[in-house]
């Protein structure tokens, strides 16, 4: 598997302007992932969600992601799905939903990316690197030490997840990382372009 470079991809949740501003924030910016997360929503409202942040990365570089739940991603256009290590497994993913393009997998530790290796994911998120607020139930945070092992180590491509901002992001990249992803940086920010264009700016002299 070829490993890809592309920097930020971001994960929308709960955003202070709209998840269709952020979206479009993201293609503006040519960011090659955006992902929908919306935890505890209903379904129709993320459907409904869903389609308006698919009529607006249709047709651009942007590549949209729905979290979780594959047939809710099919039925959006999605171009993929990110699923956690309780949600359908990578291979049924594909065996049941060929129409999926892209499926990405959370991992936590050493030996589930390990053990994500035949299951030959898209991309592997590897973290929390930092504690992060955005899980009712986070995970252990592994520092950027060991996550830039873990990523090192991956013979697929690797989104570095969890508390990553300007500050940090030196030496999260420093540690191995060549891809990262953000939450709050972007969806609590008044202008997400902007916002966009400081993390590429500051992730690009970080090293």
């Amino acid at each position: 598997m070829a490993i890809e470079s592309f920097g930020l991809y971001l994960v929308i949740t709960n955003p202070v302007t709209s998840y269709e501003a952020c979206t479009e924030a993201a293609v503006k910016a040519g960011l090659r992932y955006v992902q929908l997360r919306m935890k505890r929503a209903l379904r129709e409202n993320i459907l409904a969600t869903a389609k308006n942040m698919r009529s607006i990365t249709r047709g651009s570089s942007t590549l949209f992601i729905l979290n979780d739940d594959p047939e809710l991603a099919v039925e959006a256009e999605a171009d993929g799905v990110h699923v956690g290590q309780d949600d359908m497994p990578v291979p049924h993913v594909r065996q049941h939903f060929p129409s999926l393009r892209i499926v990405g997998l959370s991992t936590h530790n050493p030996l589930q990316a390990k053990a994500a290796e035949p299951l030959k994911p898209d991309y592997c998120g590897v973290g929390p690197l930092y504690a992060t607020p955005t899980k009712e139930i986070p995970d252990p945070a592994l520092g950027p030490e060991q996550a830039g092992a873990i990523i090192r180590a991956a013979p697929f491509t690797t989104v570095a997840i969890g508390g990553i901002n300007e500050e940090n992001m030196g030496a999260v990249r420093k540690a191995g990382a060549i891809n990262f992803a953000v939450v709050r940086p972007v969806c609590h920010a008044a202008n997400p372009f902007d916002a966009i264009r400081r993390l590429q700016e500051c992730w690009l002299t970080s090293l």
